[in-house]
């Protein structure tokens, strides 16, 4: 047996010597090199002093000031009395008719709550203090007073068109 694989052994013939060659020497000469890991910083905590500052995903609530004729031309009479629609938002309202009385042209206003009001130019609705500014067939048109976060107020224009109803929409009412 011994005589037998020593003779297997003879028989290689050198059939890989060139590879392995080529493996002994691949890596001659080469030598890895790899940068230190960078100096780590030690944990300094932060303080947070933001406490009295107002929280800027809330939406901020309208305080009424005892100086009136100060801020903007455009500041709301904040002591006002609000009108009914004015508990609700624009896009909550829904204009679904119009009269006329003695040459005023009413708009008939649909609440979230299914009431009916009648309102004309001089009305208050929407929760921006949105004052009316025109009444036709199709639409009211109001200009309405928003507070940005610096404090000031500015005026938006704004609509609420007449919604039609098909008569399968009444009957499901």
């Amino acid at each position: 047996m011994l005589v037998l694989s020593a003779g297997m052994v003879g028989c290689d013939g050198g059939q890989h010597d060139d590879l392995e060659q080529f493996v002994r020497e691949a890596g001659h000469g080469m030598r890895g090199k790899v940068d230190p890991l960078p100096e780590v910083k030690p944990y300094e905590p932060f303080p947070y002093e933001a406490f009295d500052l107002p929280e800027p995903f809330k939406p901020r609530k309208l305080k009424a000031s005892n100086n009136v004729g100060s801020g903007s031309a455009f500041q709301p009479d904040l002591n006002r009395r609000r009108e009914p629609l004015e508990s609700y938002e624009l896009e909550k309202l829904k204009m679904v008719g119009s009269l006329q009385q003695n040459k005023v042209i009413y708009a008939l206003i649909k609440a979230p709550d299914n009431s009916l009001h009648r309102i004309k130019v001089g009305n208050y609705l929407g929760v921006n203090f949105g004052r009316v500014t025109s009444v036709n067939e199709t639409e009211v048109q109001l200009t309405e007073v928003i507070e940005d976060s610096a404090g000031e107020w500015s005026e938006k224009q704004s609509s609420v068109t007449l919604v039609e109803e098909s008569a399968a929409g009444q009957q499901k009412n």
